[in-house]
Protein backbone atom coordinates (compact mmCIF):
# COMPACT_ATOMS: atom_id res chain seq x y z
CA UNK A 1 0.00 0.00 0.00
CA UNK A 2 1.62 3.49 -1.26
CA UNK A 3 0.34 6.73 0.28
CA UNK A 4 0.83 10.41 -0.51
CA UNK A 5 3.58 11.76 2.22
CA UNK A 6 3.32 15.53 2.74
CA UNK A 7 6.83 17.60 2.47
CA UNK A 8 5.25 19.13 5.25
CA UNK A 9 5.43 15.72 7.51
CA UNK A 10 8.21 16.23 10.22
CA UNK A 11 9.39 12.75 8.89
CA UNK A 12 9.66 13.24 5.61
CA UNK A 13 13.43 12.74 4.40
CA UNK A 14 13.23 9.68 6.47
CA UNK A 15 10.17 8.36 5.06
CA UNK A 16 10.83 8.61 1.50
CA UNK A 17 14.23 6.45 2.18
CA UNK A 18 11.76 3.72 3.31
CA UNK A 19 9.48 4.52 0.23
CA UNK A 20 12.70 4.27 -1.89
CA UNK A 21 13.72 0.64 0.02
CA UNK A 22 10.33 -0.47 -0.87
CA UNK A 23 10.49 -0.16 -4.29
CA UNK A 24 13.43 -1.41 -4.20
CA UNK A 25 12.36 -4.41 -2.51
CA UNK A 26 9.46 -4.72 -5.03
CA UNK A 27 11.52 -4.33 -8.06
CA UNK A 28 14.29 -7.31 -6.57
CA UNK A 29 16.59 -5.09 -5.62
CA UNK A 30 16.45 -4.99 -1.75
CA UNK A 31 15.70 -8.46 0.30
CA UNK A 32 14.09 -8.42 3.10
CA UNK A 33 17.11 -8.25 5.68
CA UNK A 34 18.51 -5.16 3.69
CA UNK A 35 14.80 -3.80 4.84
CA UNK A 36 15.53 -4.78 9.02
CA UNK A 37 19.47 -3.49 8.48
CA UNK A 38 18.06 -0.03 7.37
CA UNK A 39 15.86 0.12 10.43
CA UNK A 40 18.54 -0.70 12.83
CA UNK A 41 21.09 2.16 11.00
CA UNK A 42 18.17 4.58 11.33
CA UNK A 43 18.10 4.11 15.21
CA UNK A 44 22.09 5.40 15.02
CA UNK A 45 20.98 8.25 12.60
CA UNK A 46 18.42 9.20 15.53
CA UNK A 47 21.42 9.40 17.65
CA UNK A 48 23.35 11.78 16.05
CA UNK A 49 20.41 14.36 15.22
CA UNK A 50 19.87 13.25 11.36
CA UNK A 51 22.76 15.36 10.36
CA UNK A 52 26.16 14.73 9.12
CA UNK A 53 28.73 15.74 11.83
CA UNK A 54 31.71 16.77 12.07
CA UNK A 55 33.96 13.69 12.51
CA UNK A 56 31.96 12.24 9.00
CA UNK A 57 33.29 15.47 7.51
CA UNK A 58 36.67 14.69 9.02
CA UNK A 59 36.75 10.74 7.59
CA UNK A 60 35.18 12.11 4.39
CA UNK A 61 38.33 14.05 3.38
CA UNK A 62 40.49 11.39 4.47
CA UNK A 63 38.19 9.10 2.06
CA UNK A 64 38.41 11.15 -0.76
CA UNK A 65 42.50 11.80 -0.33
CA UNK A 66 42.84 7.61 -0.40
CA UNK A 67 40.21 7.85 -3.14
CA UNK A 68 42.83 10.03 -5.32
CA UNK A 69 45.55 8.27 -4.47
CA UNK A 70 44.56 4.99 -5.34
CA UNK A 71 45.86 3.01 -8.29
CA UNK A 72 42.75 0.50 -8.21
CA UNK A 73 39.49 2.03 -6.73
CA UNK A 74 36.55 0.24 -6.50
CA UNK A 75 33.18 1.35 -5.10
CA UNK A 76 31.27 -1.73 -4.42
CA UNK A 77 27.81 -1.94 -4.54
CA UNK A 78 24.77 -4.02 -2.12
CA UNK A 79 20.81 -3.98 -3.17
CA UNK A 80 20.35 -1.13 0.01
CA UNK A 81 22.76 1.25 -2.24
CA UNK A 82 21.54 0.01 -5.48
CA UNK A 83 17.49 1.42 -4.29
CA UNK A 84 19.21 4.43 -2.20
CA UNK A 85 21.86 6.33 -4.32
CA UNK A 86 21.99 4.79 -7.42
CA UNK A 87 23.11 7.93 -9.64
CA UNK A 88 25.29 9.25 -6.44
CA UNK A 89 27.37 6.12 -6.72
CA UNK A 90 27.93 6.67 -10.70
CA UNK A 91 29.31 10.49 -9.95
CA UNK A 92 31.43 9.30 -7.14
CA UNK A 93 33.12 6.52 -9.30
CA UNK A 94 33.49 9.30 -12.35
CA UNK A 95 34.73 11.85 -10.10
CA UNK A 96 37.26 9.03 -8.22
CA UNK A 97 37.74 7.31 -11.51
CA UNK A 98 36.91 4.45 -9.40
CA UNK A 99 35.29 1.14 -10.94
CA UNK A 100 31.77 -0.16 -9.51
CA UNK A 101 30.88 -3.60 -8.70
CA UNK A 102 27.91 -5.25 -7.23
CA UNK A 103 28.58 -7.47 -4.15
CA UNK A 104 26.23 -9.33 -1.93
CA UNK A 105 25.24 -11.44 1.05
CA UNK A 106 22.07 -12.58 -0.49
CA UNK A 107 23.31 -13.42 -3.66
CA UNK A 108 21.15 -14.25 -6.84
CA UNK A 109 22.81 -14.04 -9.92
CA UNK A 110 18.97 -12.38 -11.26
CA UNK A 111 19.48 -9.62 -8.23
CA UNK A 112 22.46 -8.98 -9.30
CA UNK A 113 21.78 -8.25 -13.01
CA UNK A 114 19.17 -6.06 -11.52
CA UNK A 115 21.19 -3.80 -9.70
CA UNK A 116 23.90 -3.49 -12.48
CA UNK A 117 21.17 -2.63 -14.79
CA UNK A 118 19.77 0.10 -12.13
CA UNK A 119 22.81 1.43 -12.41
CA UNK A 120 23.56 1.33 -15.67
CA UNK A 121 20.04 3.81 -15.88
CA UNK A 122 22.04 6.22 -13.72
CA UNK A 123 24.90 6.52 -16.29
CA UNK A 124 27.52 3.75 -15.14
CA UNK A 125 29.24 2.61 -18.30
CA UNK A 126 30.22 -0.75 -16.46
CA UNK A 127 29.43 -2.74 -13.78
CA UNK A 128 31.69 -4.95 -12.42
CA UNK A 129 30.79 -8.37 -10.28
CA UNK A 130 27.67 -9.70 -12.92
CA UNK A 131 29.09 -12.48 -14.94
CA UNK A 132 33.07 -11.85 -14.31
CA UNK A 133 32.41 -12.76 -9.90
CA UNK A 134 35.34 -15.76 -10.59
CA UNK A 135 37.58 -14.49 -8.03
CA UNK A 136 37.60 -15.32 -4.03
CA UNK A 137 38.50 -13.12 -1.41
CA UNK A 138 40.48 -15.33 0.90
CA UNK A 139 39.31 -16.31 4.54
CA UNK A 140 35.38 -15.22 4.01
CA UNK A 141 32.50 -18.12 3.49
CA UNK A 142 29.42 -16.50 2.10
CA UNK A 143 28.76 -15.08 -1.37
CA UNK A 144 30.45 -12.27 -0.55
CA UNK A 145 33.99 -13.88 -1.63
CA UNK A 146 32.86 -13.96 -4.77
CA UNK A 147 34.52 -11.07 -6.36
CA UNK A 148 35.62 -9.93 -9.92
CA UNK A 149 39.63 -10.45 -10.27
CA UNK A 150 39.29 -6.92 -12.56
CA UNK A 151 37.88 -4.98 -9.19
CA UNK A 152 37.55 -5.62 -5.64
CA UNK A 153 39.86 -8.65 -5.75
CA UNK A 154 42.80 -6.42 -6.96
CA UNK A 155 41.98 -3.03 -5.60
CA UNK A 156 44.17 -1.22 -3.67
CA UNK A 157 41.02 1.38 -2.16
CA UNK A 158 37.38 -0.40 -1.90
CA UNK A 159 34.25 1.72 -0.58
CA UNK A 160 32.07 -0.11 1.28
CA UNK A 161 28.64 0.84 2.59
CA UNK A 162 25.85 -0.74 4.50
CA UNK A 163 28.64 -3.50 4.60
CA UNK A 164 28.74 -6.71 6.79
CA UNK A 165 31.63 -6.79 9.00
CA UNK A 166 33.50 -10.36 7.74
CA UNK A 167 33.97 -8.80 4.39
CA UNK A 168 35.62 -5.63 5.62
CA UNK A 169 38.01 -7.65 8.17
CA UNK A 170 38.55 -10.03 4.99
CA UNK A 171 39.29 -7.43 2.61
CA UNK A 172 41.89 -5.46 5.58
CA UNK A 173 43.51 -8.65 5.90
CA UNK A 174 43.95 -8.89 2.07
CA UNK A 175 45.93 -5.34 2.66
CA UNK A 176 43.65 -3.11 1.29
CA UNK A 177 42.19 0.50 2.78
CA UNK A 178 38.60 0.19 3.13
CA UNK A 179 36.33 3.10 3.34
CA UNK A 180 33.26 2.33 5.27
CA UNK A 181 29.85 4.05 5.88
CA UNK A 182 28.30 3.37 8.73
CA UNK A 183 25.93 4.32 11.16
CA UNK A 184 26.60 2.38 13.33
CA UNK A 185 30.33 3.56 15.30
CA UNK A 186 30.54 0.50 17.30
CA UNK A 187 29.59 -2.12 14.50
CA UNK A 188 32.60 -4.90 13.37
CA UNK A 189 32.51 -2.94 10.12
CA UNK A 190 33.15 0.60 11.72
CA UNK A 191 35.88 -0.54 13.64
CA UNK A 192 37.52 -2.51 11.13
CA UNK A 193 37.94 -0.44 8.54
CA UNK A 194 40.47 1.78 7.69
CA UNK A 195 38.79 4.91 7.48
CA UNK A 196 34.96 5.42 8.88
CA UNK A 197 31.85 7.99 7.54
CA UNK A 198 29.65 7.22 10.05
CA UNK A 199 26.38 8.89 8.41
CA UNK A 200 23.74 7.80 6.61
CA UNK A 201 24.79 6.85 2.83
CA UNK A 202 22.32 9.38 1.36
CA UNK A 203 23.97 12.46 2.75
CA UNK A 204 27.50 10.73 2.51
CA UNK A 205 27.99 9.64 -1.09
CA UNK A 206 26.97 12.83 -2.39
CA UNK A 207 29.34 14.86 0.12
CA UNK A 208 32.02 12.55 -0.71
CA UNK A 209 31.71 13.66 -4.11
CA UNK A 210 32.06 17.00 -3.66
CA UNK A 211 35.27 16.20 -1.37
CA UNK A 212 36.55 14.53 -4.35
CA UNK A 213 36.10 17.07 -6.92
CA UNK A 214 37.26 19.94 -4.41
CA UNK A 215 40.96 18.03 -3.60
CA UNK A 216 41.53 16.70 -7.18
CA UNK A 217 43.57 19.46 -7.90
CA UNK A 218 45.68 19.25 -4.39
CA UNK A 219 49.27 17.90 -4.78
CA UNK A 220 49.98 14.17 -3.96
CA UNK A 221 52.53 15.00 -1.30
CA UNK A 222 49.11 16.97 0.82
CA UNK A 223 46.49 14.39 -0.21
CA UNK A 224 49.53 11.78 1.77
CA UNK A 225 49.99 14.15 4.51
CA UNK A 226 46.02 13.74 5.31
CA UNK A 227 46.11 10.05 5.24
CA UNK A 228 48.85 10.03 7.57
CA UNK A 229 47.15 12.67 10.04
CA UNK A 230 44.09 10.45 10.12
CA UNK A 231 43.38 8.17 12.75
CA UNK A 232 40.19 5.97 12.33
CA UNK A 233 40.20 5.11 16.64
CA UNK A 234 40.17 8.80 17.16
CA UNK A 235 37.42 9.86 14.93
CA UNK A 236 34.98 7.05 16.23
CA UNK A 237 35.70 7.91 19.41
CA UNK A 238 34.70 11.52 18.49
CA UNK A 239 31.55 10.18 17.25
CA UNK A 240 30.77 8.58 20.50
CA UNK A 241 31.89 11.01 22.12
CA UNK A 242 29.50 13.71 19.91
CA UNK A 243 26.46 11.24 21.14
CA UNK A 244 27.27 11.69 24.63
CA UNK A 245 27.16 15.12 24.95
CA UNK A 246 23.70 15.17 22.49
CA UNK A 247 22.14 12.72 24.67
CA UNK A 248 23.09 14.82 27.66
CA UNK A 249 21.43 17.98 26.12
CA UNK A 250 18.67 16.40 25.43
CA UNK A 251 18.36 14.82 28.52
CA UNK A 252 18.75 17.91 30.43
CA UNK A 253 16.18 19.82 27.96
CA UNK A 254 13.13 17.14 29.09
CA UNK A 255 13.80 17.43 32.38
CA UNK A 256 13.37 21.08 32.61
CA UNK A 257 10.33 20.70 30.81
CA UNK A 258 8.71 18.24 33.74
Amino acid sequence: MRVEIPRTHPRYQSLMIREKLVKGFEEGLVVPQGLIAHGRGECFDYLIGEKTIEPALKAMRAAAAALLLAKHPVLSVNGNVAALVPEEVVKLAKASNARIEVNLFYRTEERVRKIAETLKLHGADEVLGVEDATATIPELFSERRKVSPRGIYVADVVLVALEDGDRTEALRRMGKTVIAIDLNPLSRTSLAASITIVDNVVRALPKLAEFVEAMKGEPRSHLEEILRGYSNAKTISEVLDFIDRRLRELSERINEKI
